[in-house]
């Protein structure tokens, strides 16, 4: 079996091209990819050569870990399954590329546990269950945010999911005019305007390692910083405002299966409202000029592949 996959060949140098499958095991199932996501954060550090040293790193790659689609066929244990309407955080199924992370893809074989169930009236919006879950991941460590910086759509689904958690509404940062736009039950404001120095819990979703000696300023004493973005870059800060403060840092990691599956429920229930977080749509096909889009076009908040005119 083979599928059109986008390939990243190299730091800014991308090919959509016919892949070798592995073969289908037992407990594996085929999923036919409509839509898949464009990360702006580890994928764009991947286009720009900046990704830090990461397991499995390393070109030709096939990118992407926000894919949905239909499972059309399956190995022996999973038939039962076919039919589903399905998110997939990435694969790992290609003869002649390292899956990382493998989503962006025409058609995907994975072990059947990681092919979740979701409503197929989603439709593309049901690529965001990744980044949800990576929200979900870092809110469930610790006291909800009363200040989050960035207002991308990591930043405003920890908006939106504090609110939904029944936590007040944070305060959300974004230096830039056309981001502070948006909000749901949230107020979006630029650094400069905001004269408060005692937050208790800050979630950054920039992504900036430059931005933490501010932070450190705004913390009321023994407050967390957590660290909810992805950085290339090392993350240093002066010591005597964090020792004033007593400050601590937390890192919030990768998502795990209990974050997928709160997130499914707040989605389901209605309390996590996803709308206005996709703003772009391109053909699969178009995947040469979606992708730079995605990563240099400050209107775009999240570009989605639609991959069905190549079924």
């Amino acid at each position: 079996m083979d599928a059109m996959a986008v390939t990243l060949e190299g730091p800014g140098r991308l090919a959509l091209k016919r892949l070798e499958l592995h073969a289908v095991e037992a407990s594996d199932v085929v999923v036919s990819i409509h839509w898949s996501g464009v990360s702006t954060g580890t994928e764009k550090l991947l286009w720009t050569g900046e990704m830090p040293s990461f397991p499995g790193m390393g070109y030709p790659l096939v990118p992407g870990y926000e894919s949905v689609g239909r499972i059309v066929d399956a190995g022996p244990a999973a038939q039962g399954r076919i039919g589903e309407w399905v998110f997939v955080p990435g694969a790992s199924c290609y003869a002649d590329a390292r899956g990382l992370f493998g989503g962006a893809a025409q058609t995907l074989i994975v072990p059947s546990a990681r092919a979740l169930p979701i409503p197929e009236s989603l439709a593309e919006q049901g690529v965001l269950f990744a980044l949800a879950a990576t929200a979900q991941h870092a809110l469930a460590g610790g006291e909800p945010p009363d200040l989050i910086v960035g207002h991308g759509v990591l930043g405003r689904l920890l908006a939106r999911m504090t609110i939904a958690s029944g936590a007040p509404a944070p305060t959300v940062w974004d230096n830039k005019a056309h981001r502070r736009t948006g909000a749901l039950g949230y107020e979006v404001i630029a650094p400069k305007d905001d004269e408060r120095h005692d937050y208790r819990a800050i979630y950054d979703a920039s992504g900036s390692s430059d931005v933490i000696d501010i932070l450190m300023t705004r913390l009321g004493r023994q407050g967390e910083i957590v660290l909810a973005g992805f950085y290339a870059s090392r993350i240093s800060f002066a010591f005597p405002a964090a020792f004033q403060r007593e400050a601590r840092l937390r890192v919030a990691a990768e998502w795990q299966p209990e974050d997928l599956a709160a997130t499914h429920t707040l989605i389901e229930s209605g309390a996590l409202n996803l709308a206005g977080l996709v703003t772009d749509v391109a053909p699969a096909g178009d995947a040469q000029t979606a992708y730079p889009t995605a990563f240099e076009d400050q209107e775009c908040l999240k570009l989605v592949l639609d991959w069905s005119e190549l079924a």
